[in-house]
């Protein structure tokens, strides 16, 4: 993921960069924890915040590329909403 950053051409796709500073971030954070189990709640707070950031970052990114493969790539948005991670009855099978 790191070479992901390197890339020039991410300087014109900000909200990838975003989603990338903010995922490393938290595993930064998580990394450093030595027992998730025994945090103060504040610390559980400030993860959580970090997780809610992440997760936001990568749903608008998840979006655009739907929005993208629905307008040129029809073929593989239909695949990509039968196994939607969003929703919990999506089904592979086409009916």
């Amino acid at each position: 993921m790191l070479n992901l950053l390197e890339n020039p051409n991410l300087l014109e796709h900000e909200s990838f960069t975003e989603l990338l500073w903010a995922v490393f971030h938290l595993t930064d954070e998580l990394a450093h924890r030595k027992d998730l189990a025994k945090l103060p709640d504040a610390d559980y707070q400030h993860l959580s915040g970090d997780i809610k950031r992440a997760y936001q970052q990568l749903t608008l990114q998840w979006l655009d590329y739907m929005k993208h493969l629905k307008q040129d790539y029809p073929y593989l948005f239909s695949l990509a909403m039968r196994t939607n991670p969003f929703d919990a009855n999506a089904s592979i099978e086409v009916r």
